[in-house]
C-alpha cells in the first residue's frame, strides 16, 4: 500500500517589503519555503502586495506545488502589484478564491487569513523583524497556534 501525504501550507506576511531587495527574499524563500514545496504540497497565499505577491512569484518559478490564492473581496479590488502577480501566475495557480466580502478592511483580511489557516496543515509567517505585534501576520500566526498547527516564523 502506498501512503500519499499532501502538505497544505498557508503563507502570511508583511506588505512592507521595500527594506530588502528581491534577491534577499528569494534566498529566504529558498531556505524556508523550498523544503515544503514538493509536488505533493499545496500553498494557500493571500492575494495582497508584499510577501503574498513575492512568495507567489517565487513559488511559480521554483516549485511544483499547487497554489491557491485567496482574496477577501475580489481580485479586481487588490492593489496593482498583487493583481499583476496573480495575472502573471495564472497558468500555475490551481485556484483563485474570492471570498467576496462587502467591506474591505482589517476584519475581512483576518477572516481571509483564518480561512487559509483552517485549510492548512501549517503556517509560514514572514512578519516585520521586531517584537511580536498585532499585525495581520502575527494574528494569523497566533490563530495557527490556537488551532494547534505548526507555524514557522521568519522575521523580515
Amino acid at each position: 500500500m502506498e501512503w500519499i501525504m499532501t502538505r497544505a501550507v498557508a503563507i502570511t506576511g508583511t506588505r512592507a517589503t521595500a527594506h530588502r531587495d528581491l534577491a534577499g527574499y528569494a534566498e529566504l524563500f529558498a531556505s524556508y519555503l523550498r523544503p515544503f514545496a514538493d509536488a505533493d504540497a499545496h500553498f494557500y497565499i493571500g492575494g495582497a502586495k508584499g510577501i503574498d505577491s513575492l512568495s507567489l512569484l517565487w513559488l511559480v518559478g521554483n516549485a511544483e506545488a499547487r497554489i491557491t490564492v485567496v482574496v477577501p473581496g475580489t481580485v479586481q479590488q487588490q492593489p496593482d502589484e498583487a493583481r499583476q502577480a496573480i495575472a502573471r501566475s495564472r497558468g500555475r495557480i490551481t485556484e483563485v478564491v474570492e471570498l467576496r466580502t462587502e467591506q474591505l478592511g482589517a476584519p475581512a483580511f483576518h477572516a481571509r487569513n483564518r480561512w487559509m489557516v483552517d485549510r492548512s496543515d501549517m503556517v509560514i509567517g514572514f512578519p516585520l523583524a521586531g517584537p511580536h505585534g498585532t499585525s495581520g501576520t502575527w494574528q494569523t500566526l497566533d490563530y495557527a497556534a490556537q488551532q494547534v498547527k505548526p507555524h514557522l516564523v521568519v522575521p523580515v
